[in-house]
């Protein structure tokens, strides 16, 4: 199996995901090679929770400009992870203050 830390990249933090985390649904962006159960145990295994859901996503290329030169952003994939009713709440937050 790969390492838990190549499969996710990062937490995906938008205003939308942060109403998700009340319903402990969590979105991460994830390696665009990996499937739903390789997502499950990476997750299992770096916060210590239980899984009972996995969606995936792959997240387009935009086209993008900058002057006269334009582009496109790179394609990702989104993962969004249901832990149990059960498991402890994942924090991504815990020393920031409001």
């Amino acid at each position: 199996m790969k390492n838990p830390r190549d499969i996710i990249k990062r937490p995906v933090i938008t205003e939308r995901s942060s109403e998700m985390m009340a319903e402990k649904k969590y979105v991460f962006e994830v390696d665009i090679r990996s499937n739903k159960t390789e997502v499950k145990q990476a997750i299992e295994q770096i916060f210590k929770v239980k899984v009972t859901n996995v969606n995936t996503l792959r997240m387009p290329a935009k086209p993008k400009r900058y002057g006269r030169y334009s582009g496109y952003t790179s394609e990702w994939k989104k993962a969004i992870v249901t832990l149990s009713a059960d498991s402890k709440e994942l924090e991504f937050f815990e020393n920031s203050q409001v």
